[in-house]
């Protein structure tokens, strides 16, 4: 589709710069919002009406965190071809709403890396649900719009608010932001790795 209404949305950001302004003006707009963890309550906070994950998948968050938002009715709600009839029909057996916006910052690998932690803290840092998120959200740009970094909200309010909707050239724009920045985020791990 040309131009996505957005209308359900999960949000996951280690960065919260921005978050609540533009959380709000997504909700202001009629969206639904989901959310994790720190964000949640960052949001919850605010004042705004956000669910948790872990009301929508019925499972908490467990591992300490490490395993949040790895789903069927997470993955399955971003990763659904709105336009594929047995998607849709899929998600509709199983009771999974699709997600029209994923906004997603990753954990802070190379600040840990400064801080010249030991190495279990530094494993700590790297994220594994986020690239998930955005791997989804990216591979499926004609159905999402990924936003992968704060640097995207003010573009994607001007164009929520003048298209009424993500138009798909922006959505590309942002998937191939979103597959960029998890190959140079899992590089550095590498990297790290190999010492």
């Amino acid at each position: 589709m040309e131009i996505l209404p957005v209308k359900r949305a999960l949000l996951s950001v280690t960065d919260k710069s921005g978050l609540v302004e533009f959380a709000a003006f997504l909700s202001g707009r009629g969206v639904d919002l989901v959310s994790t963890g720190g964000t949640f309550k960052a949001l919850r906070e605010a004042g705004l009406a956000v669910t948790e994950v872990s009301a929508l998948t019925g499972f908490p968050e467990i591992l300490g965190g490490r395993v949040k938002t790895l789903h069927p009715k997470v993955h399955g709600g971003i990763l659904a071809d709105k336009d594929n009839p047995d998607h849709r029909r899929t998600l509709e057996d199983l009771d999974i709403a699709p997600f029209d916006l994923v906004c997603v910052n990753l954990y802070n690998f190379a600040g840990a890396l400064e801080k010249r932690l030991g190495e279990r803290e530094t494993i700590e840092e790297i994220d594994i649900g986020g690239p998930c998120l955005l791997r989804a959200a990216a591979k499926n740009f004609h159905s999402v719009l990924v936003l992968p970094g704060v640097e995207f909200y003010a573009e994607a309010r001007v164009r929520l608010e003048q298209d009424g909707g993500a138009h798909l050239d922006f959505r590309r724009k942002t998937a191939a932001a979103a597959f960029a920045l998890v190959s140079a985020y899992d590089a550095a791990i590498a990297a790290w790795l190999r010492g």
